[in-house]
């Protein structure tokens, strides 16, 4: 028999699943979503379910409404033996990034996890950029992101390059980790407590299927050698997957990222660069575009040495593209919507 509660659920829950409480159906929980089909835990144990027509068809509008890894959902058990997922229960949380399509879909990561730790190696070196992109995606899920500097025994200073790199994460913790010393362990036992879900979030070969493995105590996930020379690798997770932690929550392990796009996740820039957020807010004029007006904070910054040109760019590459993705959103809602056709009243 399974412990939901140890994984999450709540009183929350229970009442947004009393409506379909029914004698054939049970609450589950999404540990793998394939292709039409899905693995479940409900209380019982896991199962493999496929997809109701009903999720299928909002899927065709939305493909974010699709269950994945995280979701609670309603199981329903046929006459048959086949098992269904009819709904989705609403989400607490949730992990998305925009799609490489021109639709500006979105395609959702993870769901109703507590933490997002964004890793990133510490070998070769940290990407700075990488990082903030991943934070303001953590930021937008509604969950508490943490940065994980994995590998942390290839770095002979590595409290220094964290100090260094939490200064470009307001409000974050930063924990360096090393599936060798055992280094930053504890700290990530502490995010898998019972009832408590993380995600974690970071590029091919940054060690998060190692820290899976570590969480767990087995080898739960496959790992691959990566390439020295610049510590990239292939992707050694394809799909996402979250892990039951033996006497904890959950872990969820997700692919190895290339390039993540952004999508409506104004709040989450607003978040992750908290310190441009904050200068602008001080700006002479509210439009301001820190771009040679008077009263410019940010400038000031820039000049005295407070904010680095480099964090600037970023924010402003990172505005760009979510206003891009906006606008193309917009476009395909108002494309989808169609026209009105009706006829004028006579």
């Amino acid at each position: 028999m399974s412990d939901l509660p140890a994984l999450g659920w709540d009183a929350t829950l229970a009442s947004a699943y009393r409506p379909f409480d029914r004698a054939d159906a049970v609450p589950a929980r999404v540990l793998r979503a394939d292709r039409g089909v899905c693995t479940v835990l409900a209380a019982d144990g896991v199962h493999r379910a496929s997809l109701a027509g009903s999720l299928l068809i909002g899927a065709a509008a939305d493909p974010a409404g699709l269950p994945c890894s995280g979701d609670w959902v309603v199981l329903r058990r046929w006459p048959d033996r086949r098992l269904t997922i009819e709904i989705v229960l609403p989400r607490r949380t949730a992990l998305i990034r925009r799609t490489a399509d021109k639709d500006s879909t979105g395609q959702v990561l993870a769901a109703n996890m507590d933490t997002v730790a964004v890793v990133e190696p510490m070998h070769p070196t940290p990407d700075d950029a990488r990082v903030e992109r991943l934070l303001a995606l953590a930021w937008e899920s509604g969950a508490q992101p943490v940065i994980v500097l994995s590998k942390s025994d290839t770095a002979r200073h590595p409290q220094a390059i964290a100090r260094q790199l939490g200064e470009l994460a307001p409000g974050v913790r930063v924990l360096p980790a090393s599936v060798r010393t055992g280094a930053g362990l504890p700290e990530l036992r502490e995010l898998v407590a019972p009832g408590r879900t993380l995600a974690l979030l970071g590029r091919s070969g940054a060690g998060k299927s190692t820290l899976v493995n570590a969480l767990a105590g087995t080898e739960v996930m496959g790992v691959q050698e990566i390439r020295r020379a610049d510590g990239k690798g292939r992707h050694t997770t394809a799909y996402r997957n979250m892990v039951l932690i033996p006497g904890g929550g959950a872990v969820i392990d997700t692919p190895g990222i290339r390039g993540v796009g952004l999508l409506e996740t104004a709040a989450g820039l607003d978040r992750a660069f908290a310190d441009v957020a904050e200068l602008a807010g001080h700006c002479r004029f509210g439009d301001c575009r820190h771009d040679g007006e008077p009263g410019c904070a940010v400038e000031s910054a820039l000049a005295d040495g407070t904010l680095v040109p480099r964090r600037l760019e970023s924010w402003r590459k990172l505005q760009r593209e979510v206003a891009v993705e906006s606008g193309r959103r917009a476009e395909r809602l108002a494309g989808a919507a169609g026209p009105d056709r009706r006829r004028p009243r006579r």
